[in-house]
């Protein structure tokens, strides 16, 4: 349940209660530059962070928040930093399982409640293998629209992180299309593309009724 909170600032800007964006960026240097006063205003106080990463770059991942001047190991002792590997939160027997993510996402936030944090900041990597899997892709871009309804009832925010590089331009503007605020070029805005949960799922569903009706 959404209850009055300190307001979080996000690329210099108040998010004002819209908690699910998405941010493009190019590099991990980009990334953690843009990302870091996040990151910083969060521990400062005394909230929860969890970060799904790709557990090969988990170490080079730690690294770039203690050259922010974020004290990892300390965090990480008393349970306000966690890093989750993406093949943990995102994988089912060897598929995107957006139902057990949706899931996954509520109980990270509620278990943070539980333990006594006014707050937990999710940030998520997702897998490049995703990118290359058109079921995959549409199962993905269904959870992140999916996921709008989760995040209403809190004031918790989640950044999915996006590698540009990764997919084509009709990917990113179905994710896009699921942020009510995105991250570009290193500047947070909101999102002219933004569509209600219930009508991007809606197109999805007809998308697939022509691609069944054409196959």
């Amino acid at each position: 349940m959404k209850t009055p909170q300190h307001p979080v600032e996000l690329a210099g800007v108040n998010l004002a209660g819209q908690n699910h964006v998405c941010a493009f960026f190019n590099t991990m240097d980009e990334e953690h530059r843009v990302l870091r006063s996040f990151y910083k205003g969060g521990f400062d106080r005394g909230e929860k962070a969890t970060h799904i990463v790709d557990a090969e770059n988990r170490e080079l991942y730690l690294k770039r928040l203690a050259e922010a001047g974020i004290n990892v190991q300390e965090l990480m002792e008393a349970g306000r930093l966690e890093l989750v590997p993406w093949t943990d939160m995102y994988v089912r027997d060897h598929r995107f399982d957006q139902d057990a993510m949706l899931a996954s996402v509520e109980k990270l936030i509620q278990s943070g409640a539980a333990a006594g944090y006014t707050r937990t900041r999710l940030v998520g990597h997702h897998m490049d293998w995703l990118f290359l899997d058109k079921p995959a892709v549409n199962s993905l871009v269904e959870y992140e629209a999916r996921l709008n309804h989760i995040l209403s009832k809190y004031n918790d925010p989640v950044i999915c992180n996006y590698d540009s590089s990764k997919f084509s331009a009709s990917v990113a503007m179905d994710i896009m299309r699921t942020h009510p605020l995105v991250i570009i070029g290193g500047l947070l805005r909101e999102n002219p593309f933004f569509v209600p949960p219930e009508q991007f799922l809606h197109e999805m569903r007809e998308r697939r009724t022509t691609r069944m009706t054409a196959g």
